[in-house]
């Protein structure tokens, strides 16, 4: 048995959409108005033009209601009073409109009805005139105070059609026309008579209306683009401080279109120009340092030769042996001192670009696996083992071959130079489908960040203790430097685990 309280699941189901669609409209029509509002202003705060044609469009319609508002408010000071015929026209025309629809009743009659003549003669005391012609303008029908025959029907439809637009139509003769059908034939209806006059008033016009408008549109729009003007007098600002030579100051980036994409700008250029300073500073000190240590280590040579030579020619030696020895020794000094200047011509040239690159194609893991068989013996010597992961697959790159051999040298020569030992040195060479990358890595003291960062300068050396006498001249890894960058490569060192790892890394063919 049913009863109040049963209900069906299903009907009320179905029922569910039915309910909420409306709300469910609504929402989703809000949803589509916000995210069009915020793509909109998202565009906006991107574009300074967008910004000022939205700030044009604000000032106009408040500069329009502003000139709405005063027109209503002067105009109601200064408004005037006026005769006007409009009503006058339209009881007229109205009354034609009457004698039409009594026409149109009596349309199959052969006489007019007593309505029409009654209406006509009402007219008639009204001092309205009505007159029914035909399609010729030949009066068929005539109130008592008409004495036309004859109508131009030309000039009636042109003075009807004047009368409704004409604003100031003066006290004169109107006649209210329509065609109607008069006793079975086609005719016009012709109603005519002064129209009745009335007082209206007429709203004044001031310069106020327009003056405010414009006042309101120049505050508004100086008020709204003051925040804006701020930030491009920010900007010059700035950069005049910039221009100064404060290359630490930043301009604040305040929005997201034109002018924060210049404060972007000029805060990139300032840092760049700091770097830039600050780069040719350290190139000046290097410079200097370069000097110095070129000085340093050209002298200390010089001076033993110097030395040496000074004793023979003073023969300050006891036995012909002794003489001997010193000639040896000035000879390898002088040798060293060869070994020096080479290696800082060959820097300067290779800096300069002066040096010409012969360069071929060469497999480079056949290159290594030959200059590695010319390592282990001084490397067994110095109680160190070379361990090697070179791929049998062809690596062809394209570089000079002797500036690179001197290059691999290099790094292999210093891991047996400053390797821990005993211990080993681990060479390995991996590429992908653009690169192939030489890993040379053995075990050394810890360096510090700034040491590893300075391994490629010239004449830098890890230990102070280390001179030209157990350290090289200091060039060799700025050599291989320049060599790399050379052959559009790229040369760096890691340490991790005790070890200190060298990377070249050059593209393959």
């Amino acid at each position: 048995m049913n009863n109040r309280y049963d209900f069906d699941p299903y009907s009320r189901l179905n029922r569910f959409p039915f309910t909420f669609f409306p709300f469910n409209l609504l929402r989703k029509l809000i949803i589509l108005v916000r995210t069009l509002y915020k793509i909109s202003m998202s565009h906006v705060k991107r574009s300074v033009r967008m910004q000022l044609m939205l700030t044009f469009g604000i000032c106009l319609l408040a500069a329009s209601l502003s000139y709405g508002i005063c027109s209503n408010l002067f105009g109601e000071m200064r408004r005037q009073a006026v005769i006007d015929y409009k009503y006058g026209i339209e009881r007229i025309d109205s009354e034609a409109r009457s004698l039409v629809n009594e026409l149109s009743s009596i349309q199959n009659q052969r006489a007019p009805s007593v309505n029409f003549d009654n209406h006509v003669a009402w007219m008639n005391d009204q001092k309205f005139k009505v007159l029914v012609t035909d399609l010729d303008g030949k009066v068929v029908y005539r109130s008592q105070n008409a004495a036309e025959t004859n109508v131009e029907i030309h000039n009636v439809i042109g003075n009807a059609m004047n009368a409704r637009t004409d604003q100031d139509y003066g006290r004169k003769e109107f006649s209210s026309f329509y065609p109607v059908n008069y006793m079975g034939q086609k005719s016009y209806l012709i109603v005519s008579g002064i129209p009745e006059p009335h007082i209206t008033y007429r709203k004044g016009e001031s310069p106020l209306s327009l003056l405010s408008a414009v006042a309101v549109f120049i505050l508004l729009f100086y008020f709204m683009t003051q925040k804006k003007m701020r930030h491009v007098e920010e900007l010059a600002g700035g950069l005049r401080i910039i221009a100064t030579g404060n290359l630490d100051y930043r301009v604040i980036e305040r929005s997201q279109d034109e002018l924060g994409s210049l404060a972007r700008d000029l805060n990139f250029m300032a840092e760049d120009l700091q770097k830039r300073i600050e780069e040719e500073r350290r190139n000046e000190r290097l410079k200097r340092e370069l000097i110095t240590n070129v000085s340093h280590d050209l002298r200390t040579p010089l001076t033993l030769i110097m030395g040496y030579l000074r004793l023979l020619h003073d023969k300050g030696y006891e036995t012909p042996e002794q003489a001997a020895g010193y000639v040896s020794i000035a000879y390898n000094k002088s040798e060293k001192l060869k070994l020096l200047i080479d290696d800082l011509f060959e820097y300067t040239k290779l800096s300069n670009r002066d040096v010409p690159l012969y360069k071929e194609g060469v497999a480079i893991n056949e290159l290594l696996d030959q200059l590695l068989e010319e390592f282990v013996t001084p490397a067994e010597e110095q109680q160190l083992t070379i361990h090697r992961t070179i791929p049998k697959e062809e690596l062809l790159v394209r570089i000079d071959v002797d500036k690179m051999i001197r290059v691999f040298e290099n790094l292999l020569g210093n891991a047996l130079k400053y390797s821990l030992k005993p211990g080993a040195i681990t060479v390995s060479l991996r590429h992908d489908y653009r690169y192939v990358t030489l890993q040379v890595s053995n075990q050394s003291e810890l360096l510090s960040d700034d040491a590893l960062h300075q391994l490629f300068d010239r004449f830098y050396r890890v230990e102070a203790s280390r001179s030209s006498n157990t350290g090289g001249s200091g060039l060799g890894l700025a050599i291989a430097k320049s060599i790399v960058e050379s052959h559009e490569g790229s040369i760096w060192a890691e340490q991790s685990g005790g070890q200190i790892h060298f990377f070249v890394k050059l593209k393959l063919i």
